[in-house]
């Protein structure tokens, strides 16, 4: 007989997620389309195996799913069931007494400096029998990075969509001795290295949509100049050097063009040069008043960007072929700047910075719907936010008391923002998946 506490947790996942997978495992279990959604407990137990391996492999697996947006990652000292007596299988009745509707289970093994990482999902109302099982090969000291390809599968599973784990992110601090450096980093803080390594002030990091290049402003020559490098560092390219102001490049999302802020005509204007030569292929806007920050839409229709023209700094969206107006999108506060889209499939959305009140925060605007959600309110600035390569999550710099740093947050503004690297960072640009 079924323990009071199995019947009601089997009565809320029918009340809270009338759309999981049929007994075959087909369409996705989690109903993403649900405003009034509520998280899926998953409880992730320490493997078996190499007991220092295991502990890391569980500690990854429980980051990547609760930042994920989708789960609630039990405590492990919740948990009742006989973990040494279920090896890589489930008793159910357990994990329903704890309230897990999915469980993890893996198991680590290998040799010198190989390992292979053995994984099982399952849903304990379907039973002890797995609704999904991986083995992944390779270095032990990729050994986050195959746990990495197993969260995105679990999320794949669970939501039909792509996850985000294995990305980086590009930033900018500030050097030990003079100017500062384009760093990246893997999404979850971890693995930060230096991508530009010259004495001078280097900006505005931006991914190309193959994340194979980094485009960035440097005043290596004095001049704020727009460079192009690998993404893992090396020696940069100059694409941009006209007289004045080359700032702010966005990619094309095939990559062979830019959108850039230019003052060679003797005012900040949109430009779309070539990505390879630097040639000016169109002017984009034309206006007395100062436009710069430009922000390329997903599908390459439309540009975002921040004029004064109508007094102080907001949000505009345009064509991105030239030739059309620029219609105003921002109008809560009197300060928004640093747009970026969502790349999300099906939104025309925008996050951006915001002061309308006494800080700055980060928003969330629905182009289609004009709804706007609020990301951070109340935890000192926060500036420059940037998407996941789904759109599910949002990666913005802080300052907010005690705990300066890069943080991710849910996109749709739900759960509390997570700090993923400490210190002061900037220009924070969230790169594609590998």
């Amino acid at each position: 007989m079924r323990s009071l506490s199995a019947v009601l947790a089997l009565a809320l996942a029918l009340f809270l997620h009338p759309t999981a997978a049929p007994a075959g495992g087909d369409g996705a279990v989690i109903n993403i389309n649900n405003p009034k959604r509520s998280l899926y407990p998953i409880a992730v137990p320490q493997g078996v195996g190499d007991a220092a391996m295991a502990r890391e492999i569980a500690e990854i697996t429980s980051f990547d799913l609760s930042v994920a947006g989708w789960f609630k990652v039990l405590d492990p000292s919740s948990f009742l069931a006989d973990l040494a007596a279920e090896q890589l299988a489930i008793v159910t009745d357990p994990w329903k007494d704890v309230g897990a509707y999915g469980v993890v289970k893996s198991k680590v093994s290998g040799s010198g400096d190989k390992v292979e990482i053995e994984f099982r999902l399952y849903e304990v109302e379907k039973g002890d029998t797995a609704v999904l099982s991986k083995v992944y090969k390779g270095s032990k000291y990729k050994l986050r990075s195959l746990v990495h390809q197993w969260c995105n599968d679990v999320v794949k599973y669970y939501t039909g969509e792509d996850g985000f784990f294995g990305s980086k992110i590009a930033f900018v601090v500030k050097a030990k001795k003079k100017g500062s450096q384009v760093a990246a980093m893997d999404f979850d803080g971890k693995g930060v290295y230096s991508v530009t390594r010259n004495s001078s002030i280097n900006i505005l990091p931006a991914w190309s949509r193959s994340g194979s290049q980094i485009a960035f402003t440097s005043y290596m020559r004095d001049n704020p100049d727009i460079y192009v490098v690998g993404a893992g560092g090396g020696r940069p390219t100059r694409i941009s050097k006209y007289p004045g102001m080359n700032t702010g490049a966005s990619w094309s999302p095939d990559g062979t063009k830019l959108a850039v802020t230019l003052s060679k005509d003797g005012n900040p204007e949109i430009y779309i040069i070539d990505s390879g030569t630097g040639k000016v292929i169109k002017r984009i806007t034309d206006n007395k008043a100062i436009d710069t920050s430009p922000a390329w839409s997903p599908d390459g229709s439309e540009l975002a960007f921040v004029s004064d023209r109508e007094g102080g700094p907001q949000i505009f969206v345009t064509s991105a072929s030239g030739g059309g107006s620029a219609k105003r999108v921002s109008f809560n506060g009197s300060y928004n700047t640093t747009p970026t889209w969502s790349p999300a499939a099906g939104v025309r959305a925008l996050a951006y910075t915001t002061r309308d009140g006494g800080n700055f925060d980060i928003v969330v605007l629905d182009l289609d719907s004009s709804k706007m959600t609020r990301i951070t309110q109340d935890e000192g600035n926060n500036e420059e936010p940037s998407f996941a390569p789904n759109g599910r999550a949002i990666a913005f710099a802080s300052t907010r008391s005690g705990a300066p740093g890069i943080y991710l947050a849910n996109a749709d503004g739900s759960g509390k923002a997570l700090r993923v690297w400490s210190g002061s960072a900037t220009s924070i640009d969230w790169g594609p998946m590998p």
